[in-house]
C-alpha cells in the first residue's frame, strides 16, 4: 500500500465494535450482566436473518456470557433497546466519524450509516460491527476511552520535542482529553466484562499467566466486488492490560489468513506475546488476583518452569513430573542452566533444555 495502515487503512472491524455498544447499552441501564438470553444462532430483523457466528447458537446464557461469546444475537438486542438516535449519538461520542488529529500525516476517516438511512437492519448490524467501516486508530483510541474511566483523548506518537543539537526540551505534549464518553462507574463494567472475555470467553488464547488481561476478539468479512465475501475475512484483537488499572493496549488484525479465519485463534496470541513482552520491559508487577482461565476439552493448560539448576540428572529423573520434555546439552550429571529460565510460565508438554557439567 506504500501507506501507514494504522492511521489510513478503513475496514469493517466487526466485532470489536462490540465494546462501543457494550459501553453505550450499560451507560444507558439497557442490560444487566445477570439477566438471561437465549440465542437459537440467529435473529429475525424486518425480515432479514441475521445469524450467530456460532450457527447451532449458544443456546442459554447470561448478558455477560452474551459478551463472553461475542454472540451476535445478544448485541442486536442490545442495540435495539438502545435505538439508533441513541447508538450512533454514542459512537459519534466515542470518535467514530471524524479523524483522530493523532500527529501523522495521512490519517483516513470512518464511513458511517448517515442516520436517515439507517433503518432496523442496519441498527442490528451496527451493534455488532458490520456496515461500518473504522481506521485502526480510531478504533484504538475509542476502546481506550471505554476502559480508561470514559476519557476520549487525542492520540500522539511524542511525549516532548527536545534539540538535536542541546538536548534541551523545547516543547511537551500533554495529554488532550476531548470528551467524557462514559462514566468511571461504566469503565469499569467494561473492564470486568472484557476481563472474562479473555479469561472464560473466545479470548483465552490471550490470556497471560500473572496479568489480568481484557480483550475483545474479532472477525469481519470483506467486501470484495460490493458483496460480503465468504471466504476472505480480517481477524483482529484488541487487549489491555493490567485489565484493573490499564497501562497497554495493543490491536492486531491480520487481512485475510489461511486456514482457520477467527481473531480469537490467530490475532489473540499475537496480542498475547507482545503483551507479554511490552508488560515485562515496562516493568509493571505481576497480579496474582487475576480470574482463573476457564479450560475445555482441546486446550493446552500452562505450567510454571521449575528452578533445576544445581540438581543432577537423577534428581530431575526421580522428582519431574509429565509436565516437561527435556533436552540435554552438554556432558555430566549436575545442572549448571536451563532454557526456559525458572517461573517462566509454558504450555504443558513444552521441552526444558538443561546444560550440563561434570560435578565437582
Amino acid at each position: 500500500y506504500n501507506r501507514n495502515l494504522p492511521i489510513w487503512m478503513t475496514y469493517e472491524p466487526g466485532s470489536t465494535f462490540k465494546i462501543i455498544t457494550l459501553a453505550a447499552a450499560l451507560q444507558e441501564n439497557k442490560v444487566n450482566f445477570t439477566e438471561q438470553f437465549f440465542d437459537s444462532g440467529s435473529i429475525e430483523v424486518a425480515g432479514a436473518r441475521l445469524h450467530c457466528w456460532k450457527r447451532g447458537g449458544h443456546g442459554s446464557e447470561t448478558m455477560l456470557e452474551v459478551v463472553e461469546n461475542s454472540c451476535n444475537p445478544g448485541f442486536v438486542v442490545m442495540g435495539q433497546r438502545l435505538g439508533k438516535e441513541k447508538l450512533f449519538d454514542y459512537i459519534t461520542r466515542f470518535g467514530f466519524g471524524k479523524k483522530t488529529g493523532i500527529d501523522l500525516n495521512g490519517e483516513g476517516n470512518s464511513i458511517l450509516f448517515k442516520l436517515k438511512n439507517v433503518g432496523p437492519v442496519e441498527l442490528a448490524t451496527t451493534a455488532f460491527g458490520q456496515g461500518v467501516s473504522v481506521t485502526p486508530i480510531q478504533q484504538i483510541t475509542a476502546v481506550s476511552a471505554a476502559i480508561n474511566g470514559g476519557k476520549l483523548f487525542v492520540p500522539h506518537v511524542t511525549k516532548a520535542w527536545y534539540n538535536p543539537y542541546t538536548g534541551e526540551q523545547i516543547s511537551k505534549v500533554e495529554p488532550e482529553q476531548t470528551k467524557q464518553v462514559i462514566t468511571a462507574e461504566t469503565s469499569k463494567l467494561v473492564r470486568e466484562a472484557l476481563e472474562s472475555v479473555v479469561a472464560k470467553g473466545s479470548g483465552k488464547k490471550a490470556f497471560l499467566d500473572g496479568y489480568r488481561v481484557g480483550g475483545k476478539t474479532g472477525t469481519a468479512q470483506k467486501v470484495v466486488n460490493g458483496r460480503y465475501s465468504p471466504t476472505d475475512h480480517i481477524v483482529s484483537f484488541i487487549g489491555f492490560a493490567p485489565a484493573n488499572d490499564p497501562k497497554v493496549i495493543i490491536y492486531a488484525a491480520v487481512d485475510n489468513p489461511q486456514g482457520l479465519q477467527f481473531g480469537g485463534l490467530i490475532a489473540a496470541p499475537l496480542v498475547k506475546n507482545i503483551m507479554n513482552d511490552t508488560l515485562r520491559y515496562l516493568g509493571v508487577k505481576a497480579s496474582k488476583d487475576q480470574l482463573e482461565r476457564e479450560y475445555v476439552y482441546g486446550d493446552v493448560k500452562t505450567v510454571e518452569v521449575p528452578n533445576l539448576i544445581g540438581a543432577t540428572i537423577k534428581d530431575i529423573y526421580e522428582d519431574l513430573n509429565s509436565d516437561f520434555r527435556l533436552a540435554k546439552s552438554g556432558t555430566g550429571t549436575v545442572i549448571i542452566n536451563q532454557l526456559p529460565k525458572p517461573g517462566t510460565r509454558v504450555d504443558q508438554g513444552s521441552t526444558i533444555r538443561i546444560f550440563l557439567a561434570k560435578e565437582g
